[in-house]
């Protein structure tokens, strides 16, 4: 046996021929390799059903009509099916896991796996006296999501803090994506629990955010996704209190469609 040091949502670790620790992931047996970070879709099909197992409580901002946490599909590699179904009711979504689409019944086709190649992951800290320093903010993330996370240097685009906003992008399209490399959407899944003090990881309670040598706390995160193919959504299904805000940015020539995924600490 061995422990799974990037995913404690597993069972059945053992050491392969190669000395990695492998294990099987939670609610669908697929084997993952515990020297990197767990895909999002198996992540989230073992946080479906550890809840289902009563092992932990529904989080209290859990939501419903699969919009948030759901039971995936998941293809063998790990990454999300195109289509997604809760019953009879299904619809697409993008590499992140993320609906792009409006829900329809089983016939709905979804023709490919759209790639969000841009992720915007905004954090709000609580009130402070003074500012953060923001080489030192910069600096902090920086390291941490290539350490951590294991994310080459290229994807992350920006580190941005206008007080009391901290704003991370990262960027990845397919084409610069290789093979080995982790996702996006993985590193903001497990970054967002981190700081949350839901850490995904073996032994960790979460992310302590340092800022020379200065603990920060955060009070809510927020999610923005950015997928190559712009979503389809009707007219109709943008009324208010919809919990999917769509909102329009213009990137390069083509307008690019950003979904929001909201979460509170």
């Amino acid at each position: 046996a061995c422990v799974c040091e990037k995913n404690k949502r597993v069972t059945n670790c053992r050491t392969d021929g190669t000395g990695q620790c492998r294990c099987e992931a939670i609610g669908s047996g697929v084997m993952v390799d515990c020297s990197t970070l767990t895909s999002k879709c198996l992540l989230m099909k073992a946080e479906v059903m550890g809840s289902k197992s009563g092992r932990r409580e529904k989080p209290k901002d859990a939501f419903e009509d699969t919009d948030g946490l759901y039971d995936p599909e998941c293809e063998n590699s790990g990454i999300f099916k195109a289509k997604q179904c809760n019953g009879t009711t299904c619809w697409c979504v993008n590499t992140a896991g993320v609906r792009r689409t409006d829900k329809h019944d089983e016939n709905l086709k979804c023709s490919q796996l759209v790639r969000t190649m841009w992720i915007v992951i905004e954090m709000k800290h609580a009130e402070r006296n003074t500012p953060l320093n923001a080489e030192s903010l910069k600096k902090f993330f920086t390291d941490t999501i290539t350490s951590r996370y294991q994310l080459d240097g290229r994807y992350i685009t920006n580190v941005l803090y206008e007080n009391p906003l901290i704003t991370i992008d990262l960027k990845q399209n397919s084409s610069a994506k290789s093979a080995g490399d982790v996702d996006i959407a993985d590193v903001a899944y497990y970054l967002e629990k981190d700081v949350k003090g839901q850490s995904i990881f073996h032994n960790s309670a979460g992310l302590n955010v340092s800022i020379d040598n200065e603990p920060l706390k955060v009070e809510s995160t927020v999610v923005y996704y950015v997928d190559e193919i712009p979503p389809e959504f009707s007219m109709k299904s943008l009324t208010a209190g919809v919990i999917a805000v769509i909102v329009v940015v213009v990137i390069a020539i083509v307008a690019a469609i950003v979904v929001l995924v909201s979460s509170n600490k």
